[in-house]
């Protein structure tokens, strides 16, 4: 295979307040709705960010809090200022978070709330308003919360009642109760030293009586991982006279101290509640402005940071600027948006918008070793953002796809080891397979360059293929012993060179073999021939868990029907049931001929498991590729037929419009690129076609400046016309039913005659996409 490596340009300038070029009154934004799963598990981040930001602010609930807010009818426990979105497991991040109140009740100090769960607020319905670069509610204290960000800087507008209305919470649902007392006007704001899961260690905090400045870190614990980070803030306030400070812990407060330090102390679980307050005198606008630099270093780099990205509090200045780097990243995408309807246009641009939320660009704040490299993290976790989040950002963004590949190869570079997944600059767990392999397999085929180093990449992905860690359930594979020797991994593996979860021996089996077919993928590009074709042989590895007599993955007697393999509860794989398994693995062309006898069975396989309630589950990532696996038996239609299926019917553009956690914008991409017509063979340099939701669609590569069109003719917006009949690629016939990367590169029109059957295009052997089995 031979690769072309491109420089990185500048960004484009498209204005990306239009749908296509023409349509006038367009903004991309007003499409965008931040709160698109942020129930029902889907764990998306709704609040203020910019592209791949540090700082995240919102508000947070106790109930579903993974990505910090829910929209259901938990309660607010505070405002803070970094997360991570769309995470299944514990919640991360979360930390130092905000609380505003009036007053306290009888002006006495101790009458105001300091615990969380004592503070805790129900909102007032209906005033949730989240749009990139910007989040605001209302608490039922009529206490009106604003938020806006830079790259690590939040930056809140409290807005407090009129002397009117000033009152205690309303007690709820209590028609017999009392009406509230009155409360004096005096606003206090605490900082809590605490985060969403309740994991600070040893912590501190300071608060300065004469600018009401708060100053504190702590250590805190990953969600999904090992080991402890210390995270610094540095907060400020403006629009009001200081009228006291102090600090609180547990449910008391005092003017002195003005310092606190907390230790974990191994008896109070969670640890006991501690923090700084500042009170003001009533402010004149009603409202007060609070600024909360963050970083990894220290306290003063906080502030620094701070003071350098948002120097003047200007709230309306800074949104602004969230909002237009949203253009911008938005901007190499235009879709014509002629009859379709308003929410399927939102979830495409929301499903691009997560897509950008992390990984996130923590480069110039990581202690963990010194390096002139980029760094990014919240790689949460490559398992899953392999398959649609990357290949979708190599599209629309190769520069900073290209920046992610040189922050892992400089992970690799210092840990000696590259991450399958990683969060709060902490190792996280492994799921399955060395996914990153994958991910920088992609940008290889894809040509990426822009200063990567892809032979310290090559060496990091041999490493995972060939040297075992001792704990690798945190990075590398586990079990090499016997990958090597016996190509597979048993269910009972004697390993006693490292130590990880000694499960799943099914599903690490079929990703060992899809690792090793991305490193063959790198090898042969670099010209290392023997290397190529010793992995390319190991890729087929996955061979030797077929079973014959149920033609699945599976060991089972008995019939090799579909409908005869129900789930045993084995437990082989991490997530996928086993029939999703015997798909899943990425070299199609070979299972369906080898494995299924053909064609026509592996279709009626698939079907089956489409149609069978419980048996495949979309908000698995390891199921996006069964959507369009059909392609490799020559029926592209029954791609662009189930994908309908899933959209809308699994994804919409409701709060509970994503069927399982978003996964770092695993969902949204996959969203995004399913609507723009396009599957990416991850690793591979294949991207599988249907006609796109649009008439048609158009993306302008940011390194060549080449715009890639897809167009549809006889286009319905009631998709009754769903099915490819023919297609001309500058206006050359065309057959196939998959492209490369060079049309992106290149640019080009694609142009597919619709209709409403399925015909014969893609159907011959010549035009299936090629995949591992046939791939060289």
């Amino acid at each position: 295979m031979k690769t072309q490596h491109f420089p990185a340009l500048s960004p484009l300038r498209v204005v990306a307040s239009r749908a296509i070029a023409g349509v006038a009154g367009f903004d991309v934004l007003d499409y965008v709705d931040p709160l698109i799963g942020t129930v029902n598990g889907g764990h998306v981040f709704p609040g203020a960010t910019m592209p791949f930001g540090m700082a995240k602010a919102v508000a947070d609930v106790n109930t579903e809090i993974q990505g910090g807010f829910a929209s259901d009818d938990g309660e607010i426990t505070g405002f803070s200022h970094m997360h991570d979105s769309g995470t299944g497991g514990g919640a991360s991040l979360g930390n130092f978070p905000l609380f505003a109140q009036t007053g306290c009740a009888g002006d006495e100090l101790n009458n105001c709330y300091f615990p969380k769960s004592q503070r805790a607020s129900k909102r007032i319905n209906e005033t949730v308003e989240a749009r990139p670069g910007y989040f605001s509610l209302s608490l039922n204290t009529s206490v009106r919360a604003e938020m806006t960000a830079s790259n690590h800087t939040a930056l809140y507008r409290f807005t407090f009642p009129t002397d009117g209305s000033l009152t205690k919470r309303d007690p709820e649902n209590c028609e017999s109760c009392p009406d509230p007392e009155p409360l004096p006007y005096s606003p206090l704001i605490l900082a809590d030293l605490t985060d969403l899961s309740d994991s600070r260690g040893n912590a501190s905090i300071q608060v300065y009586p004469n600018t009401g400045r708060i100053i504190g870190n702590g250590t805190f614990e990953p969600s999904f991982g090992i080991g402890t980070y210390d995270l610094h803030f540095c907060t400020d306030f403006q629009g009001a006279e200081i009228r006291d400070t102090g600090v609180f812990q547990n449910n008391r407060a005092g003017s002195e101290p003005k310092t606190l330090r907390t230790f974990a102390d191994k008896v109070n679980k969670p640890p006991l509640p501690g923090g700084a307050w500042v009170q003001f005198h009533a402010p004149e606008s009603n409202q007060i402005l609070v600024r909360v630099g963050l970083s990894f270093f220290s306290t003063d780099q906080a502030c620094s940071n701070a003071e350098e990205e948002i120097p003047r509090f200007n709230f309306e200045a800074t949104r602004d600027d969230a909002e237009d780097a949203w253009r911008e990243k938005l901007s190499s995408v235009d879709v014509d948006n002629s009859g379709i309807d308003t929410s399927l246009q939102r979830l495409f641009w929301s499903g691009m918008y997560r897509s950008m939320i992390s990984p996130q660009d923590y480069t110039g704040e990581n202690p963990l070793w010194n390096s002139t490299e980029p760094y990014f993290d919240s790689y949460y976790c490559i398992w899953d953002s392999f398959r649609s989040t990357h290949p979708l950002l190599t599209l629309i963004d190769p520069h900073v796809q290209a920046l992610m590949i040189r922050s892992l190869i400089d992970i690799y570079r210092h840990e000696r080891k590259l991450p399958d997944c990683r969060m709060a600059l902490c190792q996280g767990f492994t799921q399955g397979g060395s996914n990153a392999d994958n991910l920088l397999a992609d940008s290889y085929v894809k040509g990426l360059s822009d200063d990567i180093d892809w032979e310290t990449a090559y060496e990091a992905v041999v490493s995972d293929a060939e040297v075992e860690p001792p704990l690798w359930t945190v990075e590398g594979r586990g079990g090499l012993n016997s990958w090597k020797n016996l190509g597979y991994i048993p269910t009972d593996d004697f390993d006693p060179w490292g130590v990880g979860p000694m499960t799943r021996s099914i599903s690490r089996t079929i990703e060992y073999s899809y690792n090793d077919f991305c490193i063959a993928e790198i090898a042969r590009g670099m010209n290392k021939t023997a290397d190529a074709e010793k992995y390319l042989r190991r890729s087929g590895n996955w061979i030797n868990m077929f079973q014959e007599d149920s033609r699945s993955l599976l060991n089972l007697t008995g019939s090799p029907d579909p409908e005869d393999l129900v789930d045993s509860g084995f437990n082989g794989f991490l997530q996928p049931r086993y029939l999703n398994g015997t798909f899943g693995y990425q070299d199609p062309a070979l299972c369906t001929f080898l494995c299924l006898g053909g064609p026509d069975e592996f279709v009626r396989r698939l079907e089956f498991m489409h149609n069978t309630p419980g048996l495949l589950y979309i908000g698995n990532e390891q199921s996006y590729l069964l959507v369009f696996i059909f392609h490799y038996a020559g029926r592209p239609g029954l791609s662009a037929q189930y994908a309908h299926k899933y959209i809308p019917g699994s994804f919409n553009d409701t709060v509970n419009g994503i069927p399982g956690n978003d996964d770092s914008g695993a969902m949204g991409s996959f969203t995004a690129l399913t609507m723009m017509g396009l599957y990416p063979m991850s690793g591979q340099d294949v991207y599988l076609v249907i006609p796109p939701f649009f008439p048609e669609v158009n993306i302008t590569n940011r390194i060549t400046g080449n715009t890639a069109t897809v167009r549809n003719m006889n286009f319905d917006s009631s998709y009754r016309n769903i099915y490819i009949q023919s297609a001309t690629l500058n206006g050359a016939p065309y057959t196939k039913s998959w492209l490369t990367h060079s049309f992106f590169l290149d640019g080009g029109v694609l142009e597919l005659t619709l209709g409403p059957h399925e015909s014969d295009w893609g159907a011959r052997e010549e035009d299936y996409p090629p995949s591992a089995s046939t791939h060289f």
